[in-house]
């Protein structure tokens, strides 16, 4: 029993950390912008993970994927991928619940990786496409872009990075994600 405790107890201070326990804006600087609409039909599927601001379990990713289904009662099934290490690394894969939290605009979600810990996720940037997107949180410690192709021409990344810099984001903390795939990706 007491090590059952311990187990449930460790899990619950993971999630803590991981989801910056809530998504409190940080006073002095102005609300994150997010788009101001989001067709949740067109941003499902598969995105790879092209850089972040890493929370402690993405440290070291590599061939990052985030995977959306919208569920009946419009939660998102969400399934994050990423060989841990090196291309070669064992595959780990996580399954959060996400939820859209601002119904008018679908551009702000909360996303629980366990149960009652909950994370911002909030899109602050999505190509008309739907093929790069930049989703954030108010207190910019973690970020994410995100393309339909494992990779993006060095002048979009760029641009992408410029976007986090005019949001008030430290990109000195941004990192590229590896993603090296065969010819048939394979996920």
């Amino acid at each position: 029993m007491l090590y059952k405790c311990r187990q449930l107890l460790v899990a619950g201070l993971s999630s803590c950390i991981l989801c910056g326990f809530c998504a409190c804006s940080v006073t002095g600087q102005r609300p994150i912008t997010t788009v101001p609409h989001v067709d949740l039909q067109r941003f499902m599927g598969d995105w790879y993970v092209i850089a972040n601001i890493p929370t402690f379990l993405e440290r070291g990713a590599h061939n990052a994927v985030e995977s959306y289904a919208l569920n009946a009662d419009n939660t998102v099934a969400t399934t994050f991928s990423f060989n841990a290490g090196s291309y070669d690394g064992k595959r780990k894969v996580h399954h959060p619940t996400g939820y859209v939290v601002d119904t008018k605009s679908n551009a702000v979600w909360g996303m629980m990786f366990l149960w009652p810990f909950k994370s911002e996720y909030r899109v602050l940037w999505l190509n008309a496409d739907y093929t790069q997107t930049i989703i954030g949180r108010s207190k910019r410690d973690y970020v994410w872009i995100l393309a339909r192709s494992p990779t993006i021409p060095a002048p979009e990344y760029q641009r992408l990075v410029q976007i986090l810099a005019d949001e008030g984001y430290d990109t000195s903390k941004l990192r590229l994600v590896p993603q090296q795939w065969p010819a048939a990706i394979s996920k």
